[in-house]
């Protein structure tokens, strides 16, 4: 069986990280699950540096991305993983408890592949972070390696 690319988890709330963890385990995905728990530890991992030196190269399957974060919040990590070449195909899921709408316009526009509002109830939560966790690490099928995006006007 091929090395399968890990989930990179990026959430502070350590509520809401428990959770999440409980339902991407509960889907038996066999990816291991990377936490960091701010914007700039994200980075550091995404880029391999700091904590994350030598780890193994390549990019995660998908990076479920909160967007209030500390140091650096959701929308400067996007912003950081869509311009790099590198890890411009890397598929990131902004999960938020934000309903505004200009957080929802701004990831589009720098290229989120999805924005999930975290549910409210506990049910509706633990589903939502177990169907994400299956499609973007099973179902997904990502771009081959080496395929180099087309620049935007």
């Amino acid at each position: 069986m091929a090395n399968l690319a890990p989930i990179l988890l990026v959430e502070d709330n350590p509520n809401d990280l428990e959770l999440s963890l409980a339902a991407l385990r509960k889907s038996q995905l066999a990816n291991e699950i990377v936490v960091t728990r701010d914007g700039a530890e994200a980075l550091d991992y995404l880029f391999a540096r700091g904590d994350y030196e030598g780890r193994p190269g390549g990019c995660p399957a998908v990076v479920i991305l909160d967007l209030k974060l500390p140091k650096m919040d959701g929308l400067e990590v996007l912003e950081a993983i869509k311009h790099t070449r590198e890890l411009c195909h890397t598929p990131v899921v902004m999960l938020t408890s934000s309903r505004e709408e200009r957080d929802l316009v701004r990831s589009y526009e720098l290229g989120v592949n999805a924005f999930v509002v975290k549910p409210v109830g506990f049910r509706e939560f633990f589903e939502a972070i177990q169907d994400l966790g299956v499609f973007w690490a099973i179902l997904n099928e990502p771009p081959p390696v080496g395929v180099t995006p087309r620049r935007r006007p």
